[in-house]
């Protein structure tokens, strides 16, 4: 039997540290128009963005007092999908309804 033990430990030391960097962030933002109705952005809301109720209505009520709501915060794939969805959603109900993203 051998008393040889490899030096695993100099092996696992001498290999590169990666360093891991988090994913940028990208805000979904609904924005006003005058023909979408709110009970169509709080369909959206609840539906595309998983909100509840309140804060689906309280989202919807921004947007359309101030223009522009946020609706979450999400990695940069999970934010495509959400907008494209939106607008797929927007397209079959014939209203104008603009979703967009930018980098939080």
């Amino acid at each position: 039997m051998s008393l040889y033990k490899p030096d695993y430990e100099k092996i696992a030391d001498s290999e590169t540290e990666e360093e891991v960097k988090e994913p940028s962030m990208y805000k979904v933002l609904l924005h006003n128009d005058d023909y979408t109705s709110m009970e169509f952005v709080v369909e959206i809301l609840l539906s595309v963005f998983n909100k509840a109720i309140e804060d689906a209505t309280i989202t919807m009520l921004k947007v359309h007092k101030e223009g522009i709501g946020i609706c979450g915060v999400y990695t940069y794939e999970v934010a495509e999908t959400k907008v494209d969805t939106v607008h797929i959603l927007a397209r079959e109900r014939e209203f104008p309804l603009k979703c967009t993203m930018e980098q939080d």
